[in-house]
């Protein structure tokens, strides 16, 4: 394998000036640079990013923690990340914790700061705050991501979107359409990852003035099979709702089949609505309507402030709420049958 001192000995220049050449840094002339070039294409260089970040004190790396990367939402969210951090020519690592917080720990005390130059987190059921206000303390800058609680700042650089906005928005749309029979699948504890949402469910609700019975309401797994179990349960027990709230779509894919299992049409005999807005999610049939996140955005200004924080543009910690929820009317919601 070439090294650095070979391109520059074939280019006829410095290794530093191949160094500013590849991290486009520095002035340099553009027969010089093609030169550069043509002498690493010729060699086949490719750069050893751990003797980089060796002699550099920094690794041209960034770390994302996410709790499972078999959920479409969390894959897309990572595919974003990637995209930023390379216009910044960042690598990513990946952390998948199965849900399971010690992996979380695990990986942040091996790889922040050393593997890796600053940390994305995905807001997750087993968050600990303590210990990334534990890693920022050691030196290496963390981003909350996906927090859904504009109002409550968690002590860490955060982006934030409404959670109880979204859950108002995608309710207020089944009652706007007339539903006055309305049940909720909930795809985390109570008072876990989605309690604004549903918290947002019931403002709309409220509003209406309409009643949100414990009987309307199920809480599952964030996951097809959870959504699936929960809908043949609730639709068997309340077979007069009329429409389903969901609070994300990889459950409410999961309502969608179970209301096909159960021989009730969507959306003439039951409208179904969801939040996230995952790709498949305007690919089922029927494709489902949704209040989108900003999911991509959300991922892009991450590695923005990473980028602020490494160049100390921040005294105190940020926390920003990124725009764009949008609700987006697919073919799962439709006014309810007259009579129902």
């Amino acid at each position: 394998m070439a090294t650095i001192k070979e391109v520059a000995a074939h280019a006829g220049v410095t290794p530093t000036t191949v160094t500013n050449v590849l991290r486009g840094r520095g002035r340099t002339g553009d027969a010089t640079r093609q030169r550069v070039l043509d002498a690493v294409a010729h060699l086949g260089y490719r750069p050893n990013l751990a003797a980089r970040a060796l002699v550099e004190r920094k690794a041209p790396t960034f770390a994302l923690v996410l709790t499972c990367i078999t959920n479409p939402f969390y894959s897309e969210l990572m595919l974003y990340v990637d995209q930023a951090a390379r216009k910044h020519q960042r690598y990513l690592i990946v952390c998948n914790t199965d849900y399971e917080a010690e992996k979380e720990t695990r990986f942040l005390d091996e790889v922040a700061g050393s593997l890796s130059d600053g940390v994305i987190v995905a807001n997750n059921p087993g968050l600990n705050v303590e210990h990334l206000k534990q890693i920022v303390a050691q030196g290496t800058p963390v981003v909350l991501n996906l927090w859904e609680d504009p109002d409550t700042h968690p002590g860490l650089p955060c982006l934030a979107f409404d959670g109880r906005a979204a859950g108002r928005m995608a309710a207020g749309h089944l009652t706007e359409l007339g539903h006055r029979q309305i049940g909720a699948i909930i795809a985390s504890p109570k008072d876990g990852m989605h309690n604004l949402r549903y918290l947002g469910f019931r403002d709309a609700m409220r509003k209406a003035r309409l009643a949100c019975p414990a009987a309307a309401v199920r809480f599952c797994a964030d996951t097809f099979e959870g959504g699936k179990a929960a809908a043949l349960d609730l639709l068997s027990a309340m077979p007069d709702l009329t429409a389903i709230f969901v609070s994300n779509d990889l459950a409410a894919l999961g309502v969608l089949e179970a209301a096909a299992h159960l021989g009730r049409p969507v959306p003439a005999a039951i409208s179904v609505v969801s939040i996230t807005n995952i790709m498949s999610s305007s690919q089922s049939r029927p494709a489902l309507t949704t209040v989108a996140i900003p999911t991509a955005a959300m991922a892009a200004r991450g590695v923005e402030l990473l980028m602020e924080i490494l160049e100390r543009k921040h005294d105190a910690p940020p926390m920003e709420c990124i725009p764009g929820l949008e609700l987006i009317v697919r073919e799962s919601t439709a006014a309810p049958r007259p009579g129902a």
